[in-house]
């Protein structure tokens, strides 16, 4: 079977961030590829990926970078697949907004989905969802696991609510 999720990185070092989508991914049922593929450093596999995407079975990516963060704009540039945007707060990062805004503030015509910093958790829930608007498995798999965090609040709330909050600091 193909996967149905590419997730790719600037660099190896990117990976605990990344990691946190192909989890997510996998706790869902969504099969992926993961991959480091450098904007700068590896330009022609950057191009060979993302046009070779669709016919590989992709149907989007996520691609996680950090720094000057061209890896997802410029992979969303080469393909019509939707593309969501990991800004990873790297060692050379300026505080993680140099990451953030090179994916963020993506021009007209070329646009990226783009979560939180570090947040490859919710990459993979945002790709598992763009899977799972045309396929029923993954989105009954999506709502099984929204509702799992709908009743852990209701539980902590029912728990606050009984017992108050002192007593729930004291633990």
């Amino acid at each position: 079977m193909n996967p149905s999720v590419g997730i790719i990185m600037g660099s190896k070092s990117d990976l605990p961030i990344m990691a946190e989508a192909a989890e997510m991914l996998e706790e869902l049922g969504v099969s992926y590829e993961l991959t480091v593929v450098s904007a700068h450093r590896t330009p022609h596999r950057m191009i060979s990926y993302a046009e070779t995407a669709r016919d590989r079975g992709i149907k989007v990516i996520v691609a996680g970078a950090g720094g000057a963060a061209h890896l997802p704009g410029m992979v969303a540039s080469l393909t019509s697949l939707p593309v969501v945007g990991v800004p990873i707060k790297s060692t050379n990062s300026i505080g993680g907004w140099d990451s953030i805004l090179s994916i963020l503030q993506m021009p007209g015509g070329i646009p990226v989905a783009t979560v939180a910093l570090n947040g490859g958790k919710n990459a993979g829930i945002l790709a598992a969802s763009i899977v799972g608007s045309f396929d029923v498995e993954v989105a009954s798999r999506l709502d099984a696991y929204k509702k799992s965090l709908r009743e852990k609040v209701e539980e902590s709330a029912a728990e606050i609510e009984q017992k108050g909050w002192k007593e729930i600091l004291k633990k």
